[in-house]
Order: C-alpha cells, then sequence, then structure tokens
C-alpha cells in the first residue's frame, strides 16, 4: 500500500518530508525493540504496525532488535513467540535480525570512552542511595560522593566489575551529566549494573549488564536506524539518547514518539497480565480472553483485522481509549468477507417431520459465502429429524416472535417451510420435542409463498458433536486498570463451554485455526484442543457489532 492510501498521520508526514530533502540518503530504516520477557499483545500490535510499516510504505527496512539487556527476565521461550507474533500479523525483518547482546563489547568500548572524557564514573552508591539523590521534580539532585574519582580510578574499577570482582549492587557506572537538570533522566542516570546471572545467548560471559537507555540509542546508532518510533514514555528519556550520541561523536537517529495504545474492558500492564496467568484467572497467555497475541490468534482473530485496526485508530501523540468494540468491528468485517459458512445448534431441541419419510435422505444446496460467489456452494443433509435452537422455538410466544411455535410455520435455511404440530414433553413439564409437518413444494425457497421466519437447523442422523466455547469480555468495566482492586471487575461470565451441540458434517474435519460464519449466530474458530472425535470451536466474535450501531447512532 502506498503512503498516499494511508489516513496521514505526523509521523508518515515527518518520513515523507525527511525522505523528500534526502536527509538520510535516500534510505529509510526502523526497528522494533521488544523486550524477550513476556508475550506480545495488542498494545504491541500498534507498534508493530508503525515501525514495519512506515519502512514497507518508504521503500526502507525494518529491524527486529531484542532489547536482551536483563537476564533475570529473559527466555528464549519469549524471543520464539514474538518472531511467531510478528509473522503472523505479516511482517519480516529478512536478515535484519538483532539482539543489543550483540553489542554489549561495543557497548563496553564506549563506555570506557566517556570514561576516559571524563563523562563517566563508577558509583559506590546503592540504588536505593542513588534514587535519594536524585533529588525531585521541584529539587536538584545531590552529587555522589565519588562523582569526581580519577579517571584512571574509574577506568580500573569499570574493568574489575566486568572482571567480577564485586557483588550486586556494589557498583554502577553512571553518566556525568548534571545533577541539577530539569529533567531527571538527565541526573548522572545509571548505565551499567551488576549482575551475576547467566544470559540466554551470552552465557556466563558478561556479570554487568547496560540499562536500556544506554543500549537503545547506541544500537540504532549501530544499526544506522534512520527513525526510532517510541512511545509517549520516552519523551523525556529523548534528551539523554541525544546526548550519549552526541557525546560519543557517532551517527545519530531521530527519536520520534506516539501514543500508546489504550483499550477498553482490558489491561496490558505485563504485571497485571502475569498476574492473570500465574493465579489462574484465564488458562494461559494464549487463552483466548486475553489481549495477547497468541490469544487473539487462538480466538480466531485474523491478523488482517488487526492491521485494519491499528490503521483506523492511526498513530497520534495524546493518549486516549479505544473500544474494544472497534477491533470486534474490524474482525467481523474481515471474516464476513472470508470466512465460509456453516450450520451449528449450540442448545439443541428435537424436531421430528411426520410427514417426511423415515430413512430418506435428501441434499440441500448452501452457499459457501454470499459475500464470495468464487467460495461456491455445499450440501447439505436433510432428514426427517432435525436439531434447531431451543430459542427458536416457543409453545407461548411473546408479541413479535416470528420463529417457530403452535400452529406458526418457518422456514427451515436452505430447505422447506414447516408448521408444529404438537410437542412432546417430560415428566417436568418441559419442551424435549417438537412435532411438524413440511410442504414439500417450498425446497430451497423456490415457492412463492413467504413466511416471516427462517431459523437454522443439523440433521440429527448426520450432525456431529462438538464442544463450543462462548467468550466474552475479561472485564466488566470500561477501564479495569484504574480501579485499585482491578481484579475485582473480572468478568465471572467471561467463558461458557456448552458440551452438547450439534455442527453439520462439512465441519467434521475442519482444522485448528479455521474460520467459520456460523449463521445466525457469530464467528466461530476451531480451537488446538480439537482432536479425533472432539470438535472444539472458539466463538471469536458475536454476529452483533457494537460499533456499527454506535456510528449509525453518531451519523444521525
Amino acid at each position: 500500500m502506498s503512503t498516499s492510501e494511508k489516513t496521514p498521520d505526523f509521523i508518515r508526514a515527518i518520513v515523507a518530508e525527511e525522505t523528500a530533502s534526502n536527509k538520510w540518503g535516500g534510505r529509510v530504516v526502523t526497528r522494533y525493540p521488544p523486550e524477550p520477557n513476556g508475550y506480545l499483545h495488542i498494545g504491541h500490535a500498534k507498534a508493530i504496525c508503525l515501525d514495519f510499516g512506515v519502512a514497507q510504505e518508504f521503500g526502507g527496512q525494518g529491524h527486529l532488535r531484542f532489547d536482551d539487556t536483563n537476564p533475570t527476565k529473559e527466555e528464549t521461550e519469549f524471543v520464539e513467540s514474538i518472531k511467531a507474533d510478528i509473522r503472523w500479523l505479516g511482517f519480516d525483518w529478512g536478515e535484519h535480525l538483532y539482539y543489543a547482546s550483540d553489542y554489549f563489547e561495543q557497548l563496553y568500548l564506549w563506555a570506557v570512552e566517556l570514561i576516559r572524557k571524563g563523562k563517566a564514573y563508577v558509583d559506590d552508591l546503592s540504588m536505593d542511595e542513588i534514587r535519594e539523590h536524585r533529588g525531585t521534580l521541584t529539587a536538584p539532585g545531590r552529587d555522589s560522593p565519588w562523582r569526581d574519582r580519577p579517571v584512571i580510578d574509574n577506568l580500573d574499577l569499570f574493568a574489575r566489575m566486568r572482571a567480577g570482582e564485586f557483588p550486586d549492587g556494589a557498583k554502577t557506572l553512571r553518566a556525568k551529566i548534571d545533577m541539577a537538570a530539569g529533567n531527571v533522566n538527565l541526573r548522572d542516570p545509571v548505565m551499567y549494573r551488576i549482575r551475576h546471572a547467566s544470559h540466554h545467548r551470552t552465557g556466563d560471559a558478561w556479570c554487568i549488564y547496560p540499562l536500556y537507555d544506554w543500549a537503545h540509542g547506541q544500537s540504532d546508532s549501530i544499526e544506522r536506524i534512520t527513525h526510532s518510533l517510541c512511545t509517549m514514555e520516552y519523551e523525556d528519556h529523548r534528551p539523554l539518547y541525544d546526548w550519549y550520541l552526541d557525546a560519543l561523536g557517532i551517527y545519530h537517529p531521530r527519536q520520534i514518539e506516539f501514543a500508546r495504545l489504550n483499550v477498553s474492558h482490558t489491561v496490558l500492564s505485563k504485571r497485571k497480565l502475569l498476574q492473570l496467568v500465574s493465579e489462574k484467572i484465564v488458562a494461559g497467555w494464549d487463552d483466548p480472553r486475553m489481549p495477547t497475541l497468541s490469544g487473539m490468534r487462538r480466538r480466531g482473530y485474523p491478523p488482517e483485522a488487526i492491521r485494519d485496526f491499528c490503521d483506523r485508530i492511526g498513530v497520534g501523540k495524546t493518549q486516549n481509549l479505544i473500544e474494544l468494540a472497534l477491533l470486534e468491528h474490524c474482525v467481523r468485517e474481515d471474516l464476513n468477507k472470508r470466512a465460509p459458512r456453516g450450520m451449528a445448534v449450540l442448545h439443541p431441541l428435537k424436531v421430528v417431520i411426520e410427514n417426511f419419510p423415515e430413512g430418506k435422505v435428501e441434499e440441500m444446496e448452501a452457499v459457501n459465502n454470499p459475500e464470495d460467489a468464487t467460495m461456491g456452494a455445499r450440501k447439505v443433509p436433510f432428514a426427517r429429524e432435525l436439531w434447531i435452537e431451543q430459542d427458536d422455538f416457543r409453545e407461548d410466544p411473546p408479541p413479535k416472535y416470528f420463529r417457530l411455535s403452535p400452529g406458526v410455520e418457518v422456514r427451515l435455511r436452505y430447505a422447506y417451510i414447516i408448521k408444529c404440530t404438537g410437542v412432546v414433553k417430560n415428566e417436568r413439564g418441559e419442551v424435549v420435542e417438537v412435532h411438524c409437518t413440511y410442504d414439500p413444494a417450498t425446497r430451497g425457497g423456490t415457492a412463492d409463498r413467504k413466511v416471516k421466519g427462517t431459523i437454522h437447523w443439523v440433521s440429527v442422523q448426520h450432525a456431529r458433536s462438538a464442544e463450543v466455547r462462548l467468550y466474552d469480555h475479561l472485564f466488566l468495566t470500561l477501564k479495569p486498570d484504574e480501579s485499585e482492586d482491578w481484579k475485582a471487575s473480572v468478568n465471572p461470565n467471561s467463558l461458557e463451554r456448552l458440551m452438547n451441540c450439534y455442527v453439520e458434517p462439512a465441519l467434521a474435519n475442519a482444522a485448528p485455526g479455521e474460520r467459520f460464519q456460523f449463521e445466525r449466530t457469530g464467528y466461530f474458530c476451531v480451537d488446538p484442543d480439537t482432536a479425533p472425535g472432539h470438535l472444539v470451536f472458539n466463538r471469536t466474535v458475536s454476529l452483533r457489532d457494537a460499533w456499527a450501531r454506535l456510528e449509525k447512532a453518531e451519523t444521525r
């Protein structure tokens, strides 16, 4: 897609202007820098689409660089899941896969250079003491007693830090900038801390590890990034990003900040998502109720719909809350075009067609997708006994009820018009079977006679049993993050498992990940728990579209 087809935003305007002026020699190089300490979620998807999208639109290159500077929280499992999620979204970094740990030696040498220039020093203050010395937003910080150590001593101590002579927390390396700076990030920030921990890639080769602010800009410089796109919380860190690059006199990318994504009825904090998993509020990181990309993939969200959602919300600097209904709307729009149709009965009630011959089976032609004629049609078996939805029959119907009831006719989707002639009840007085007659002249809707109601069905003889999992919002409140007891707003009915459902035989061999529209019910995806003889479907979204109704109301 060309830049002219995209909704314009301030970042693309900057890139377009700098490309036109040949500021970067015609290059556009961006990077996505995830920490390999968790799973990606919908908030990360916005950054991924922006980082890789901008590079693609301007004929440039997007890099994937793991910010693996904290060995105590990083795992190879997270690295692999992040790569899988980005590829699933539709982006590829090609040969440009990097790790901050690739640059540990160069970062160390640059730190030594700053020490030699008198712009960095080894500090003996603990991290708590450093915080106490830092001051506040209204009061300047205080110099460390070790701030004016001689360069030769700093070089010696830093080398001994690398050699592993000191325990964790005994010393740090700090930049020497300005303890009275109005921006607290410039008050002698820590560049290195001692951490005797094995790294997922470098093993025990290092016991000092760089902090993100030190590793970030220099890694961008090494890779010759042109536009380093960050969320707004890094805006106050940009002066430090610039200071490090200028102090070293090396290639200097441009950092630009944008507002991160906030979505209603969910939480995006890694800490809170971890609590949901560890406290078994959800079944895992890929639970379909989670905002993780793996959870959304399992629920059946198409990657195209997520990219469309990220395009629609745009890129700005102002924080705002995006309704989850918009994401669901994008999913519906996408699946409406591509998902084949099928018939499924989730709450079965038996119908017996008394005048249909016993043992006879007819095949009805059903359209696979009315939005796409190329998807063709399928044959659906029809017989004397059918399953219909319990809600599609009322013995004592309310006003304006146009489905099946005593003496009332309805059309069976793709089949015949039937009329209820009686019911069978159990000992509790509940209707367990509905008896009907059918009109043979009304097959497939060819008759002129019209009825108000059309319902779906599945042949009892040919039906395949299935488990269906109905997912709803995980949180009941719009902004669960704003509540002190955020877990109190967890929706106790966010998952309903239906064990005795029936689907038409065409769905029997559906593979995990395949998506369908169950007619009149919603969009569903085959879950990985599916096994031979045990079909499992997850509801992706219902057919009701709250966002479309909201848009329609706003345009009136």
